[in-house]
């Protein structure tokens, strides 16, 4: 036998067998915490790592104690327990990060779920009948007071809500939209492709930069069943373009007795211009303009749970809600408990700025970001030492996930460059990655050959634990 085949030999015959590691002092306290199962799962795994390192590099078994192989164990454990939804700090720029959750819940809201998390809820009980109720109309009087829209329905998200109208209002029929108004957002949401899932016909009028009410009245036949107007959430056509205006196109959709619709995409339900940020078609004014129902989403600038909401005709809106694909895209208790304080928040427009979280973080004034970089660049810069330079600089955060994607906010962070001054990213990348494997990861992003992190998501509450995980940063 070669000398490294005894090395092998010996390595092996020194591990412990399952059952005494198993009945020994350091594995009760695994035990007590992830039970015995996950326990000796886990450490047969070790065990047979162990045993491939050593048949492979004889020499790498050096340790073999009963503490050795508990250590091993429970950073196993402790990982495979880990949530893989986890808190992290967006410092992207970006407030509304679909990667990253999208709107931030008010108190108000996070409460309410968690009282629909751990008590009984009427969630489709009439409370003052005692009769069986619809989910629905938790929220319903509150969307009409807001909208003024005579109905409305709830789904899981805006594609979902476009999914259904278009599969309850026009099966097998013809769907009128303008090619300048055919959108792709993100995760490939496409509306021709959403419409041949719905069982609708797209018809295209008009060109990509130029639509006339003409290209509608000619398009139109006996199989058409619905005009649709689409907001181009994620993009802006400019210089030489014409669109209809929805006024326009609803007097003629009610002179040919067609239904127009309105997919708003993010769907505000104030006038942002109030609070300083680019002016957007509220929901209200879109069904005053004329439409016959609008469908928007309540995470974006809304600033509520994930959910698709479609308001407008009471006859239209019950025709919806009678199709059988509502019942399987409905929306659960906890974002219809977190929804309703969202929208009541809306009935006082005076205190939104203060007690909307979205808002608040859209108005952030720069002096705020601009003070709270200033006060961490010392704590940042001895946690990433002297390979890197730090400075606070201005920034332009964005709204995101579509929302007026072409306005940008002015704002300010800190920004890391290489000391050495040199372009190359892999320095970056390396501080990047360290950044992300912190307890609660910090997510930047790197342009111009910088790491820039924006702090208008970071609000005054956090910054001490922000500052306090970086002495735990390891590059």
């Amino acid at each position: 036998m070669s000398e490294d085949g005894g090395k092998t030999l010996d390595g092996l015959a020194r591990i412990p067998s399952v059952e005494r590691l198993m009945s020994s002092a350091p594995f009760e306290s695994l035990i007590a915490v992830h039970g015995r199962i996950q326990t000796i799962a886990t450490l047969r795994r070790v065990l047979d790592q162990c045993r491939e390192a050593a048949q492979s590099t004889p020499t790498s078994l050096a340790q073999t104690s009963y503490e050795f192989f508990a250590a091993q164990t429970s950073a196993l454990l402790d990982a495979d327990a880990r949530l893989r939804l986890r808190p992290v700090f967006n410092l992207t720029g970006t407030v509304l990060h679909t990667n990253l959750g999208r709107a931030l819940l008010p108190d108000s809201a996070v409460q309410a779920v968690v009282d629909a998390l751990s008590r009984p809820v009427n969630l489709e009980f009439d409370l003052d009948t005692g009769a069986r109720g619809d989910r629905d109309d938790l929220v319903v009087p509150v969307l009409r007071e807001l909208t003024g829209a005579q109905a409305a329905t709830v789904v899981n998200n805006n594609a979902a809500a476009v999914l259904l109208m278009l599969a309850a209002l026009a099966p097998g029929k013809e769907v009128v939209v303008s090619r300048g108004e055919l959108v792709e957002i993100g995760g490939a949401f496409r509306i021709p492709d959403i419409m041949s899932r719905a069982g609708a016909r797209l018809r295209e009028v008009g060109t990509t930069n130029r639509t006339h009410l003409r290209d509608y009245a000619e398009a139109i036949g006996p199989r058409t069943a619905l005009l649709m107007k689409v907001h181009a959430s994620n993009y802006a056509i400019e210089g030489f373009t014409h669109e209809v205006e929805l006024g326009a196109l609803a007097r003629f959709g009610r002179e040919h007795s067609l239904p127009v619709a309105v997919d708003l995409g993010s769907g505000s339900l104030v006038d942002l211009a109030h609070y300083g940020l680019p002016k957007e078609a509220t929901v209200r004014q879109t069904l005053e303009a004329g439409a016959d129902l609008v469908a928007f989403s309540a995470d974006k600038l809304l600033g509520g749970p994930q959910a698709g909401l479609i308001v407008g005709r009471k006859d239209l809106i019950a025709k919806i809600k009678k199709h059988p694909l509502k019942r399987a895209l409905r929306v659960g208790k906890l974002t219809l408990a977190a929804l309703e304080p969202v929208l009541q928040l809306y009935r006082a427009p005076e205190f939104l700025r203060e007690r909307l979280t979205t808002l608040r973080l859209l108005t952030r004034p720069t002096t705020e970001m601009q003070a709270a970089a200033e006060r961490l660049l010392p704590v940042f810069e001895r946690a990433i030492g002297p390979t890197y330079t730090v400075r606070v600089e201005p920034m332009l955060s964005q709204i995101g996930s579509g929302a007026l994607p072409v306005d940008l906010l002015p704002s300010a962070g800190l920004v890391a460059r290489r000391a050495d001054g040199k372009a190359g990213e892999r320095v970056l990348l390396r501080l990047e990655d360290a950044l992300r494997a912190l307890p609660r990861p910090v997510i930047g992003r790197i342009a111009d050959h910088a790491l820039r992190l924006d702090l208008r998501c970071l609000e005054t509450a956090d910054e001490a634990v922000f500052a306090a995980q970086l002495a735990s940063l390891r590059l």
